[in-house]
């Protein structure tokens, strides 16, 4: 993300700073918690709200916005996919340089990429990354990662135009009365895990926070989960114990192989290695993977990953 390059210009047209000064702006002061402190009872939510056709999960400051293709029949190895284990494409608004920083990852089909892309470029917002998370899925999906910097009310236009260019539902899908049930030894996954995992949608999904902070653009990245920075575990029941497994690994550099050979010896494939931001600190990789199998034998085979990185484990 160009935070720093929006924050000028977005200092610039609200009068902060005049042009002679522009040049040598101390970035420090516009860093949290300055910043957010100052501005985050003046965003406009219900205007986000309304633009975006839904309500938020909030965590601290942090208002993430779900948008599950659950328009999509997606299938890969025989299973078909939920929304909550591969499909939740998001967007979370965080206050920052005296309106909000936004970030994203959406999920499309080949044809809805340049539709899509062309509106959020035309409205200010910037792609990041542009990838698979999945391998040999039915339809083929893929991911749009996005990040944008100022009003907030302006950016959720901005993202709701875009996605008018897919087959994105515009409202919220209608939670089901009863959610599926999770049959799954979930006491014991959070015991392999090591960390409390939580039930959506009939997916069993964990957030493992790394233990340092990230960072983008000056700005802390905070809480991790709900900014996209924690390692994702997803836990889909197959029958009979088994579970189909998916998500992300969160990397440095020096993390990368030997979590990859941690998964490959444990049975999980790797589907897919790339960045999802452009200036982020630490440097990070997002590490994807696959696997239909005894839950808890997966279990064990992620725990052992996840030994090679530095995340959190209560």
């Amino acid at each position: 993300m160009r935070i720093k390059r929006w924050t000028t210009a977005f200092i610039l047209a609200a009068g902060f700073a005049t042009a002679a000064s522009a040049q040598k702006i101390d970035w420090d002061i516009f860093a949290e918690p300055f910043v957010s402190a100052a501005h985050a009872q003046d965003v406009n939510w219900q205007k986000v709200d309304d633009a975006l056709g839904r309500k938020p999960a909030i965590a601290g400051e942090v208002h993430r916005y779900g948008f599950p293709r659950s328009d999509l029949s997606v299938t890969l190895d025989g299973v078909t996919i939920k929304p909550a284990l591969a499909l939740g494409g998001w967007v979370a608004f965080k206050p920052a340089h005296g309106g909000v920083m936004v970030m994203g990852d959406l999920v499309l089909l080949d044809s809805e990429i340049n539709p899509v892309m062309a509106k959020m470029i035309a409205n200010g917002i910037e792609i990041t990354a542009v990838h698979n998370h999945l391998l040999r899925a039915n339809p083929a999906t893929f991911y749009m990662h996005i990040a944008g910097l100022g009003d907030a009310p302006r950016l959720a236009t901005a993202i709701r135009e875009a996605l008018r260019e897919s087959k994105t539902p515009g409202v919220a899908p209608t939670p089901a009365t009863a959610p599926p049930a999770v049959d799954l030894d979930t006491a014991q996954l959070d015991q392999i895990i090591g960390v409390k995992g939580q039930a959506n949608g009939g997916v069993y999904q964990f957030n493992v926070p790394r233990r340092d902070p990230v960072t983008e653009g000056g700005m802390t990245l905070s809480p991790p989960g709900p900014m996209g920075v924690a390692i994702g575990i997803n836990f889909q029941p197959t029958g009979g114990g088994k579970a189909a497994v998916t998500g992300d690994f969160v990397l440095t550099s020096d993390e990368v192989n030997p979590v990859i050979l941690a998964l490959r010896t444990h049975g999980i494939d790797v589907t897919a290695l790339h960045s999802h931001m452009l200036e982020e600190q630490p440097r990070l990789f997002f590490m994807h993977f696959w696997a239909n199998d005894d839950a808890i034998k997966l279990a064990k085979g992620l725990r052992a990953a996840l030994d090679k990185t530095a995340s959190t484990k209560s």
